[in-house]
């Protein structure tokens, strides 16, 4: 009895062990099943977790990741405006695997083509966005492979601008990492990421999203999944909880689900450990400082808003502010200046500092400002 007693008490407890998620501070490689992943904060850049991240990999639809900023850009720079009208191709309308069935000569506006290329993937709306951008699909991803460059993209090549597999089309989970910070940027590309299901075509053509995590995943904002044979299952998943954002990529997955887990235990780790901190401004920041050779003797001083800090958790108990402020400056200043700083410090190494700006102008005092001070006093005291 007490054997017996005893054998269920320990596969309770095995089952309770296993059962429990992988503690937040012990992250290890072999706690993701894909090959290849990455977890960044988009504001600093930093790479909190990596597993083979710079391995050279295909990624499927993550490609569009780059298209989508491409399209952005040129809304943003008036290029391209939300309800012009794209054209589908004979060549748009031939791509295979996830599309909207674009036929040749076919129309929708730039937003409906986002709306595709984002929820649905769609291959054949990605290259028509791309032609209607470049003339041709070539050129675009010309443009693709030079915006890539300029954002030190150092493992990719574009082939095309959908993903499909194609020999020497080659990325990494870092600079699929680097190219989502990029688009995130662009924060209209939220209100496509975050849409589960919609419609086009007068709500004939149903539109579900591809990531799953938009269901399960609290705090998820995006932002692009993937899955072709060379590449197998991917996803680069954005999300934030509070004031932190993280991007989590995952390649090379064995199927959708194990891409989901991945990308969910890489987010949660994130979001265990780190935070962004923003320091508190010392007491002595905000003051008047003496000018020298003013028209005036001082200067009242104002503190830029402090940028918040990524850290780990529970280091905001060690981090020190220092206060660099000079007795006094020479004239002339202008509001916005530098007149100090700052500087914040972890463990004797200096993670941050925000300046310290003049609040106003000082003209410099010349010979003839003097004599004007002088002459205006005199007509005053008659």
């Amino acid at each position: 009895m007490k054997l017996w007693k005893r054998t269920i008490a320990i596969f309770l407890s095995t089952l309770f062990i296993t059962a429990m998620p992988i503690s937040a501070n012990a992250l290890e490689e072999t706690s993701i099943t894909a090959p290849s992943a990455v977890l960044m904060e988009p504001e600093t850049g930093k790479v909190l977790f990596e597993k083979n991240a710079h391995e050279i990999r295909a990624c499927a639809s993550i490609t569009k990741v780059m298209t989508l900023l491409l399209v952005f850009e040129a809304i943003d720079s008036n290029k391209l405006s939300m309800d012009e009208t794209v054209t589908a191709s004979a060549h748009a309308a031939s791509m295979g695997g996830s599309d909207i069935w674009l036929e040749e000569g076919e129309t929708m506006t730039v937003d409906e083509m986002i709306k595709a290329t984002v929820v649905a993937s769609a291959n054949d709306a990605a290259v028509a966005l791309a032609e209607h951008l470049c003339g041709t699909e070539e050129e675009f991803v010309a443009k693709m492979n030079q915006r890539a460059k300029e954002l030190g993209m150092k493992d990719t090549t574009f082939k095309n601008c959908n993903g499909l597999d194609e020999e020497g089309h080659l990325t990494s989970a870092y600079d699929v990492a680097l190219m989502s910070k990029e688009l995130i940027k662009h924060k209209d590309i939220f209100k496509y990421t975050g849409i589960w299901m919609d419609y086009l075509r007068d709500g004939k053509t149903q539109l579900v999203n591809t990531n799953k995590l938009l269901k399960s995943y609290n705090g998820i904002t995006g932002l692009k999944t993937g899955t072709t044979g060379d590449a197998g299952s991917c996803i680069t998943a954005t999300a934030t909880r509070g004031n932190l954002s993280l991007i989590g990529v995952v390649l090379g997955s064995t199927s959708g689900k194990e891409r989901f887990t991945d990308a969910a235990t890489i987010l949660d780790y994130g979001f265990a450990n780190y935070s962004m901190y923003t320091p508190k401004t010392p007491d002595g920041a905000v003051t008047d400082i003496q000018v020298v050779g003013g028209m005036q003797g001082t200067v009242k001083t104002a503190v830029n808003e402090t940028t918040p800090i990524l850290i780990k958790k529970g280091e905001e108990k060690g981090i020190t502010e220092k206060l660099n402020l000079p007795e006094s400056i020479d004239a002339p200043i202008k509001k916005g200046d530098k007149v100090g700083s700052v500087e914040y410090t972890l463990d004797k190494k200096k993670i941050a500092e925000s300046p310290i700006t003049a609040d106003g102008d000082v003209e410099q005092m010349t010979f003839w400002s003097v004599f004007s001070v002088i002459f205006s006093n005199l007509l005053t005291s008659r």
